[in-house]
């Protein structure tokens, strides 16, 4: 199992759910396994998102689609986001 975290600014919390929860049946069918939503402590519209694959070809190909990108954008994600895989020590 690898773990796929995903760290943005949104514009707008509630706007940025709806858009992530109506992806979910997309991103289930790209291998993700698990997934959870967290907010900084003070700024609900910094997020960071797991996402949990078998493998970590899986977490890339998803990293590199444009499903994943065009959903991202239309739910208000703002710049860059950090991303990094991880995997069980």
């Amino acid at each position: 199992m690898v773990r796929l975290f995903i760290r943005h600014d949104v514009a707008d919390y509630g706007s940025w759910k709806e858009g992530y929860d109506a992806f979910d049946e997309t991103r289930r069918g790209m291998g993700v396994t698990g997934d959870a939503v967290y907010q900084a402590v003070g700024n609900p519209n910094d997020v960071t998102v797991t996402h949990d694959f078998e493998s970590e070809d899986a977490a890339k190909a998803i990293l590199s689609s444009a499903e994943l990108k065009g959903a991202m954008e239309n739910a208000g994600v703002v710049g860059e986001p950090q991303i990094w895989i991880t995997s069980p020590a």
